[in-house]
């Protein structure tokens, strides 16, 4: 369970004042939130940015909003995602089909703006192609380590058909070596040593290890690249790190990896094949 599931808790229908589809003003967004969605008294909730408002051809009549909540929590900023569907002057975090079992809070995710398609990020693949694909991962997540070097693969084979944007996603929890690993790919992408990131994909070292020195060594020994400490420590690497972390709550990541492609979310995480 992560830390996001331990502070929140969503409920169910509760009345809103507003039309059937308006956005609800922030006053009434903070207060379903304060007390339907954070369960959690030491949880400050400081504000609720609406993401996107979109519709759905099964929810006729309901307005969906893609929210992020800015809670502090002992002195962390966080910024968890939170579903919202609104109609009627009625608004709940969950819709379900009963027939067929089919959760739309699960399976609806913001259009990813234009903006993630930056140069800094792009890993493979030429930035004018055909299709851009934008994926969220952790190197020492063994879903990622199934999917994301295929993708790799595909990028790299169709640079004209694809363009593979990259952000890191650093689950701490699970593994706290990601913190320095998705350091060190970071500062070798920008080095034009890709390459790197993709072998870092198929490194065998015990995820829990932190330190900083024996992980740079295993990389070493692994891929033939030997990451500057400095740089790797340096401030801005953890703030590009931190921004890519940030771009992910935006878009209501919470797992990896999570793979949009052309703005578009793609829950089956093999989209790819099919361009």
């Amino acid at each position: 369970m992560s830390l996001t599931s331990k502070l929140l808790m969503s409920t169910a229908l509760m009345s809103i004042g507003l039309n059937a589809t308006a956005v609800p003003e922030q006053t009434l967004l903070l207060k379903y939130v304060k007390k339907n969605v954070v369960k959690n008294p030491q949880v400050k909730v400081n504000g609720v940015t609406v993401i996107e408002s979109k519709s759905h051809k099964d929810l006729p009549g309901w307005n969906i909003l893609l929210t992020t909540m800015d809670l502090e929590y002992q002195g962390k900023e966080i910024h968890a995602p939170e579903t919202m569907f609104v109609k009627d002057g009625l608004i709940t975090g969950h819709l379900v089909n009963l027939k067929t079992g089919f959760n739309y809070r699960e399976n609806i995710k913001p259009t990813m703006p234009d903006s993630y398609y930056d140069e800094a990020h792009l890993l493979f693949g030429n930035k004018n192609a055909a299709h851009k694909i934008v994926v969220f991962s952790d190197p020492q997540c063994p879903f990622c380590q199934e999917v994301v070097p295929e993708l790799f693969k595909a990028a790299k084979k169709n640079p004209d058909k694809i363009a593979l944007y990259y952000y890191h996603l650093p689950l701490l929890r699970i593994h706290p070596i990601s913190d320095v690993l998705t350091r060190i790919m970071h500062v070798a992408q920008h080095e034009g040593k890709a390459d790197v990131v993709e072998k870092i994909y198929t490194l065998k070292i015990n995820p829990r290890e932190t330190d900083t020195k024996k992980i740079v060594e295993a990389v070493k020994k692994h891929t033939g690249y030997e990451a500057d400490i400095q740089k790797i420590d340096a401030k801005k690497t953890k703030e590009a790190i931190k921004a890519d972390e940030k771009a992910a709550g935006k878009m209501m990541v919470n797992g990896t990896p999570t793979i949009y492609i052309d703005g578009v979310w793609d829950k089956m995480r093999d989209g790819y094949k099919k361009l």
